[in-house]
């Protein structure tokens, strides 16, 4: 809404600042921290007035996590809500409206905090740890991302591109053709692994959310030169039309995790629940899909990585040899629970380290081709 501003500029010539997206990603990350502090009060005090609040497993579910983490029964959750709000209105306010690429990212966002949502009211309205079943949840994030490909395949600024394989370190595309049903299916595998690693990534106060900001540092940058025409060209990456607006929402979604953990930090007084990290995993991978960099992504979110691939092997592991490989998974309550054990904030300071530093090694694949 305000880069319409810049249309003012004959009258009053500073309005012209409005035109630039690096101003508006700023501007935007700047409004969805504010949003978050202001409301985060108003929402967790709401939250407490409906008695939504975290349930923990107990101690014959889990002996070890509920020693830990027992103090944490009753900390609101499902604050995803306040994360999604904040985004959200920071978005429209401050990206091009009707820009079809940031309406794909904030639908995806919207449509897997849904699921969460759902998911969290179900465990706190049965008051045990079991929501939606694993496969209700692959069925509709599977679902949503055949859909998205269907939408992205008649869009004009992603048609092309879409069918296109892009690989780090490599100039062209590695696949220039892989065909619809495969470009669909790849989609789909995006959405549904993004979202599921940031989900088991939330285990611990402020990780999910501060290894969310540095991600969507890295994909704002990525957004702004998929949108420019002569960085694109410059550092052989797909140039997407129309792509720079998604920076503002990647903007937007630093602001907000920053502002959130400004209240989920140890100890948080809120949790976000499946509503917020499936909506933020929702939201990243429809990010690197619409800017075509999706593979990337196993770079800049290594502890995304990490953490789903931990809990891959552990089930391997213990299906074929009946053995453990780590004391506990997700990656993180390894740590927590292994012999030497690290405290929680160890462990969250120290996975934030090697998001940034994943980060960074993801930004070099712009000029390492």
């Amino acid at each position: 809404m305000f880069y319409y501003l810049h249309e003012l500029e004959s009258i009053f010539s500073p309005f012209r600042v409005f035109r630039y997206i690096t101003v508006r990603a700023v501007a935007g990350g700047g409004t969805a921290f504010i949003l978050t502090i202001l409301l985060g009060p108003w929402v967790i005090g709401l939250l407490r007035r409906f008695n939504i609040g975290q349930y923990v497993r107990n101690d014959e579910e889990a002996p070890h996590l509920f020693a830990l983490h027992a103090q944490k029964e009753g900390t609101p959750t499902m604050g995803g809500v306040l994360i999604i709000m904040s985004i959200l209105i920071s978005t429209l306010l401050w990206a091009v409206p009707g820009n079809q690429l940031v309406l794909m990212v904030l639908a995806s966002m919207c449509l897997m905090g849904g699921l969460g949502f759902w998911d969290d009211y179900k465990k706190i309205s049965g008051k045990h740890s079991k929501g939606v079943s694993s496969l209700t949840k692959i069925i509709v994030q599977v679902s949503w991302g055949l859909l998205a490909g269907a939408i992205l395949f008649y869009l004009p600024e992603t048609r092309e591109r879409l069918l296109e394989l892009m690989v780090p370190f490599f100039k062209d595309p590695v696949v220039k053709n892989m065909g619809v049903i495969f470009a669909f299916l790849f989609v789909a595998l995006i959405i549904v692994g993004v979202s599921n690693a940031v989900n088991l990534t939330d285990g611990l106060d402020g990780l999910a959310i501060g290894c969310s900001s540095s991600v969507a540092l890295s994909y704002m940058i990525f957004a702004y030169i998929a949108g420019h025409m002569a960085f694109a060209d410059y550092l052989n990456v797909p140039y997407i039309k129309g792509a720079g607006e998604v920076a503002v929402f990647c903007g937007c979604l630093m602001g907000a995790s920053l502002g959130f953990l400004w209240y989920n930090c140890h100890p948080a007084s809120i949790f976000m629940g499946d509503t917020g990290s499936l909506a933020l995993g929702g939201a990243i991978g429809m990010v690197a899909i619409v800017i075509k960099h999706e593979l990337v992504l196993i770079i800049v979110g290594g502890v995304f990585v990490m953490e789903a691939v931990s809990v891959i092997l552990q089930v391997i592991s213990f299906k074929m040899r009946g053995k453990r490989i780590f004391a506990m998974a997700p990656l993180h309550h390894h740590f927590e629970v292994k012999e030497k054990s690290w405290s929680e904030t160890q462990i969250v300071i120290r996975f934030w380290i090697l998001s940034i530093i994943f980060a960074l090694l993801g930004m070099l694949t712009l000029k390492i081709r």
